[in-house]
């Protein structure tokens, strides 16, 4: 869901596509949130190519999860249950509009509309398999919310971490415990996705 720093002009309302799994090839209506951009289809492609071996059955996170694209293709793909938490009332209601559209079980997934930042300071019940980090780009929130999911009982044993940023920015400072899996660079975007030893 990268946000730029670049004016594109007004927000529009948009689709994103489902890529792979049970849901594939359908379209989903995001709203006009002003700085709200899906992650592109080929980013998407290729991390779910990288986690293929681990999606299924995964508890996922969606930090920052704009039109959810991210979290709705882990579940498209086999992930057992993912959590969406986003601040803007627009995105959550457009989130949980999606997945009754595609009749998601209601254990599947959790919609929080919450700043991400205030919901990390408390540990929850139960640590995730796969974490999809991808804050506004101009926040600069990342290297904070990677300390706090490492420290804070975010993450399951073994847990796989993917970060997203703009091109050309500094890397991310992670946790010692966070091992580089594969990074890319596609466009204006620099992905990474680590594995938590």
């Amino acid at each position: 869901m990268p946000r730029t720093q670049r004016s594109r002009g007004p927000a529009r309302p948009g689709t994103v596509r489902i890529i792979g799994g049970q849901w594939r090839g359908r379209k989903l209506p995001f709203p006009a949130t002003e700085g709200l951009r899906p992650t592109p289809d080929r980013v998407r492609e290729t991390l779910f190519n990288w986690l293929a071996p681990h999606i299924e059955g995964a508890r996922c996170l969606d930090l920052f999860a704009g039109s959810g694209a991210l979290g709705l293709e882990a579940l498209s793909r086999g992930a057992q249950h993912c959590e969406f938490i986003d601040n803007q009332r627009e995105a959550t209601a457009a989130i949980a509009a999606n997945l009754e559209l595609l009749r998601c079980p209601r254990q599947a997934a959790k919609v929080h509309q919450a700043d991400a930042l205030s919901r990390l300071a408390s540990p929850p019940a139960q640590g995730f398999d796969v974490v999809f980090l991808d804050p506004p780009y101009q926040l600069d929130v990342t290297d904070h919310c990677a300390g706090q999911l490492q420290s804070g009982s975010w993450l399951a044993p073994g847990a796989w971490i993917y970060l997203e940023k703009a091109a050309g920015s500094p890397p991310p400072a992670v946790p010692p415990q966070w091992r580089l899996h594969r990074d890319k660079t596609a466009g204006d975007v620099v992905y990474r996705l680590y594995h938590c030893e």
